[in-house]
């Protein structure tokens, strides 16, 4: 459909030293765009490695150009290391490949790096939301920890499988198999207790109360082989457990200075501390970033908004 919208080309400068950077795995390609001596712009393309000393020396060339302003797409993770060697020093722009893709002008022979660096020059790009590194910090201990709690469910998961394969129905009495009655159990069959009885009376609380049902299920066809494995898979929730819990005491020291939107975020029904912890790290603490709640909602992935 026709617009009467001027070419890219066409429109005024916004910014006049800029850059736009192509990202790749071991390559970055850059073209940098400032004015020239005759009242236009002119461009410099230059192509640095990723690592730390080559993103050191891509910040100083920038700096000697007197750029102010960058702009890259996200490429998997290698974007990261980038944006944190510039953000420093620069306005760094993370653009949204799909925003990028559907603004009409580019030719075919332009290269990536020398597009961006036009449409950033031209004000045509919108920014995606980076968090600020506390709350990134924050967003890899809480992505870490939901990654090692998952892991810590499957070996859970796997105790049940071989206990099971060994005629033990641990579970199906306990309502907590990894409580500390069935830990104390589980560990006495590892150890070689073959008395039901004996096993069963390692329980403790409310769980005194199933003596019987307790030696009915502790009595099956439990093996040298069942005792090694399961030793292993509790040795690993153990380290598993360990590991959350540190975890855990490193995301309460990050959130501390986040307290009163924690407690604020906790005060939705249903929104405990940990989910409090999540939410901080996945959006921030600043809401002003997002225009309005739609736009929060569909950067989140929960909706679509127009011009979002």
């Amino acid at each position: 459909m026709a617009t009467n919208k001027p070419p890219v080309e066409e429109l005024d400068e916004l910014i006049e030293r800029c850059a736009g950077i192509d990202v790749g795995q071991a390559e970055l390609v850059v073209c940098a765009r400032f004015p020239d001596r005759t009242g236009g712009h002119t461009k410099q393309v230059a192509t640095f490695g990723t690592t730390t000393p080559d993103l050191l020396a891509l910040s100083d060339w920038l700096s000697s150009l007197s750029v102010t302003h960058v702009a890259m797409e996200p490429t998997g993770v290698y974007w990261k290391p980038i944006y944190y060697a510039l953000e420093a020093d620069f306005e760094v722009m993370l653009v949204n490949a799909r925003h990028v893709k559907h603004v009409p002008g580019r030719k075919t022979d332009t290269i990536g790096a020398a597009w961006l660096a036009l449409l950033l020059s031209r004000g045509l790009l919108r920014p995606s939301f980076v968090p600020p590194k506390p709350i990134r910090e924050l967003r890899d201990l809480t992505r870490y920890r939901k990654a090692l709690t998952k892991e810590r469910t499957s070996e859970v998961n796997r105790i049940h499988k071989t206990l099971e394969d060994a005629g033990i129905k641990l579970s199906s009495v306990a309502s907590d198999a990894m409580g500390a009655s069935g830990r104390d159990m589980t560990r006495a069959l590892i150890e070689g207790v073959a008395d039901p009885l004996a096993m069963a009376e390692l329980a403790r609380g409310k769980l005194r109360g199933k003596l019987p049902q307790l030696e009915k299920a502790l009595t099956g066809r439990f093996r040298e082989h069942h005792a090694f494995l399961l030793e292993r898979m509790l040795a690993h929730v153990d380290d598993l457990e360990a590991d959350i819990a540190a975890l855990t005491e490193r995301i309460e020291a990050a959130t501390a200075p986040f307290e009163a939107q924690r407690l604020l975020l906790e005060s939705i029904p249903g929104v405990g501390r940990r989910s409090a912890e999540v939410i901080l790290a996945e959006i921030g603490a600043d809401m002003g970033v997002f225009p309005t709640g739609g736009h929060l909602a569909s950067w989140g992935g929960m909706c679509a908004v127009s011009g979002a």
